[in-house]
């Protein structure tokens, strides 16, 4: 019997503005884009909630709703010293802490009870932990596994403790709508509603057979979940399972050399991220959102590489491809199939590929010494920039 700990900090962002600038207490706080531009909202505090207001919502759509709003922009490294100093103390509790975002964690705390007492109380340290190194809030759910332990910290939003316990699974699970299951997005909802089936319990009540014959595989794992099953163990050195980067631009564009530039840039910035993390990727998938919010995700997968150049081309050789009619809101691409070390064996050519690996290297090594703008590709530089000055 397993005991897993489900911590979500609540309006993480918003949350750490409003510690951190004690006049947006209790007022809407909406940080992302600039809400003059074209960005999307990434938190919205629960003060902003109760205007509609939620993460991924264009910014324009937040501004019109609540205009009296504080609009902040993201401050990265700030979340990211938080969020650092809450793994941390997790860690105090359990070795085994899975991180799932900035935000968000699994512990396995099964076995600790002689030192540390009750799982329960051991929730209730991490809340008050929480609280006093932070003064941030987290919802916490207990349960016998990961899927339990993750709803029961969303029904318990805000500040809230939700605990499973053994053998009350089914009675936990069945009043709760569909759309609380994993995997269960809008189309598998409407066609699990045309089957009758709008609850986890009936769900959990509907044959296996019917399941996996309507959605594959996918059917006999919603069976599963829906009965209170779930055998994943918390994973604390998880690999991500991407790294990427997107810009949703001012204005749509049609414009195919901004469109490779802005592309170009991208697999660069990727590029040194995965080299930061010896991590090599297979897999590219390029990302376009146009002008009526349609979106087109197209990949392609080949050797590992960690090479800008190499991402490059594979993006804006999908790019080639797509029938571009409408303009372009949103393009952006990602790594994925990542693996540590050199999964592949050097083919016949591949001294140009190490020569190419050396001055990448040595170009992060500047990087971090400079910053980032100290040695780019030169199609990234505008024309002016490159022109020698008159002698």
């Amino acid at each position: 019997m397993r005991s897993i700990i489900h911590v979500d900090m609540d309006a993480f962002y918003a949350s750490i503005e409003q510690r951190d600038r004690p006049k947006l207490i209790g007022k809407p706080v909406i940080v992302g884009a600039d809400p003059r531009g074209r960005g999307v909202v990434s938190t919205a505090s629960y003060e902003a909630r109760a205007y509609g207001i939620h993460s991924a919502m264009p910014i324009s759509e937040a501004h019109r709703r609540c205009p009296h709003g504080a609009f902040l922009p993201v401050d990265g490294e700030k979340y990211r010293r938080v969020s650092a100093e809450i793994m941390t103390l997790l860690g105090d509790f359990s070795p085994l802490v899975e991180p799932l975002s900035l935000d968000e964690a699994f512990l396995d705390i099964t076995g600790t009870e002689r030192l540390l007492g009750p799982p329960i109380e051991v929730a209730r340290a991490i809340k008050a932990g929480i609280r006093d190194a932070t003064r941030l809030t987290a919802s916490v759910g207990l349960a016998p596994n990961k899927f339990l332990a993750k709803i029961a910290s969303d029904l318990g939003k805000p500040d809230g403790l939700v605990e499973v316990r053994s053998g009350h699974e089914a009675e936990f699970l069945a009043p709760l709508p569909i759309g609380r299951m994993w995997g269960v997005g809008t189309i598998v909802e409407a066609e699990l509603k045309k089957m009758g089936i709008d609850t986890i319990g009936r769900l959990a009540r509907t044959p296996r057979h019917v399941l996996e014959h309507g959605f594959g595989k996918s059917g006999g794992l919603l069976h599963e979940l829906a009965r209170g099953r779930d055998d994943r163990p918390v994973e604390p050195c998880r690999a991500p399972k991407s790294m990427g980067a997107e810009e949703t631009f001012s204005r749509d564009t049609q414009d195919l050399n901004r469109l490779r530039r802005t592309l170009l840039h991208q697999s660069e910035r990727v590029a040194r991220e995965l080299r930061a993390d010896g991590y090599w990727g297979r897999t590219v998938t390029l990302k376009l959102r146009f002008a009526d919010f349609q979106t087109l995700t197209r990949r392609v997968t080949g050797e590992a590489t960690q090479d800008g150049i190499e991402i490059f081309k594979r993006a804006f050789g999908l790019l080639e491809q797509i029938d571009r009619v409408l303009p372009v809101r949103l393009i952006g691409l990602s790594v994925s199939g990542l693996n540590r070390g050199v999964s592949d064996q050097l083919s016949l050519f591949a001294s140009r590929s190490a020569q190419r690996d050396r001055v990448a290297r040595a170009a992060d090594q500047l990087a971090k010494r400079f910053g980032e703008a100290a040695l780019v590709p030169a199609s990234l530089l505008d024309r002016t920039s490159r022109r020698r000055p008159a002698d």
